[in-house]
């Protein structure tokens, strides 16, 4: 441990702190979301215990992507359908791919549920097992993790930097769990922005595997979605959305106006 305490792994371990707190925004989006599923009294431990064995499973992660590297990256299979699709698979594409098409899945499905709502004040939750639920943060977590393991390996290969930073960028997701969480509790209008912000995690992550699939649809390759367009759309979608909760307010208080004026 002492190789941490060198003036590089600190600058390392800061800059790799500060990667995890960027790239965890939608994991701990995600965790925050799928914990309602549980019954009320059991989220904040929920929260807790997938966060933990999720962070225990991303420095097991770690070790292995040091050390398999290419096991990762080695082809299992390609499919070449003549003017129609063309994908080169491995086991990080696939991966990717499962875990984007499961964010879209619960996000388009979660939308859809809000949208057939008759009383919003039901239960909107089905009262999964605390068992099933950790195990879906834990397996999303994973999914998230390989951005992050693969960023920080960028910035350094010694596996104490790294495992320091997932340790701390756990501890910062313990920590701030429970207040997203009471947050979209609190607003239940941003509950739909979250969603939203998910889908489009999901359409990322999609592109991504696709990427590193190599996949070609109708002849055209499939492009990854950078970081910097991920964070744009995002911060369109939060400012959309700012702009149109403030509005519909204003028409509320100038119909109630409209309303307190007629005879």
């Amino acid at each position: 441990m002492a190789e941490i305490f060198t003036l590089v792994n600190l600058v390392d371990l800061l800059l790799l702190v500060l990667l995890q707190a960027v790239l965890g925004f939608d994991n701990l989006l995600y965790i925050s979301l799928e914990s309602k599923r549980a019954p009320l009294e059991k989220q904040k431990a929920v929260r807790f215990w997938g966060i933990i064995i999720a962070v225990a499973l991303r420095i097991i992660l770690l070790f292995l992507l040091l050390n398999m590297i290419k096991a990762f990256q080695n082809e299992l299979f390609a499919i070449h359908w003549e003017g129609i699709i063309h994908a080169t698979f491995t086991l990080h594409a696939i991966i990717v791919l499962f875990g984007g098409v499961f964010i879209l899945y619960t996000a388009m499905k979660e939308i859809l549920h809000m949208m057939s709502l008759e009383d919003i004040n039901q239960e909107e939750r089905s009262n999964k097992s605390i068992g099933f639920v950790i195990f879906w943060i834990v397996a999303m977590n994973v999914v998230f993790s390989f951005d992050s393991i693969l960023s920080a390996m960028a910035v350094t290969k010694v596996f104490a930097v790294m495992a320091t930073a997932i340790l701390i960028g756990g501890i910062l997701m313990v920590a701030l769990a429970d207040t997203v969480s009471d947050f979209l509790t609190k607003n239940r209008m941003y509950e739909v922005l979250g969603l939203f912000i998910l889908f489009l995690v999901g359409v990322m992550l999609l592109s991504e595997g696709g990427h590193l699939a190599h996949m070609q649809l109708f002849g055209n390759p499939i492009e990854q979605m950078s970081k910097t367009t991920f964070y744009f759309v995002l911060f369109v979608l939060i400012i959309s959305d700012i702009v149109q909760s403030r509005y519909q307010r204003k028409l509320n208080i100038a119909k109630k106006g409209v309303g307190s004026k007629t005879p």
